[in-house]
């Protein structure tokens, strides 16, 4: 009974590290010290002054459920651009070099806390403004 206890006893572990750990598609985090020291060095990104940035965006929550379900599902992120978003810029989804002050403010709280990633595995967020629902990717960071 004591052994069973101790494996099911972590401290502190358990719910958030666990969910931040597979946002960052870490693999067997377990908790321990030096894994959570990498989940925050992680989530703590470089304080970025612009940001090349695309976006998918859709005027109905349903339509960009959608677009997210094929992003996930391994479609690359410019080809769903041009299909899906509504916007525009229709050059898979890109807005370049963006700097701060220069976006609608929730999309730019959103841009530039993301890590930058590629268009053949993105890591997005989404958000609503004014304009509707943005599937937000960021390419580069300076």
């Amino acid at each position: 009974m004591g052994k069973a206890k101790e494996k099911g006893g972590d401290k502190g572990g358990g719910g958030k590290a666990d969910k931040s750990s597979n946002k960052n598609n870490k693999k067997g985090s377990k908790g321990d010290s030096n894994d959570s020291s990498n989940d925050v060095k992680a989530t703590k990104l470089k304080g970025a002054q612009s940001i090349n940035v695309r976006h998918i965006l859709c005027e109905k929550l349903s339509k960009s459920d959608e677009a997210m379900e094929r992003l996930g599902n391994g479609e690359k992120f410019d080809a769903v651009a041009r299909e899906m978003s509504e916007d525009k810029a229709k050059a898979g989804g890109s807005l370049g070099w963006q700097t701060k002050g220069s976006l609608d403010p929730a999309f730019e709280k959103v841009a530039f806390e993301l890590e930058a990633s590629s268009v053949n595995s993105p890591k997005v967020e989404r958000v609503k403004t004014g304009f509707g629902y943005h599937i937000i990717m960021v390419e580069g960071r300076k």
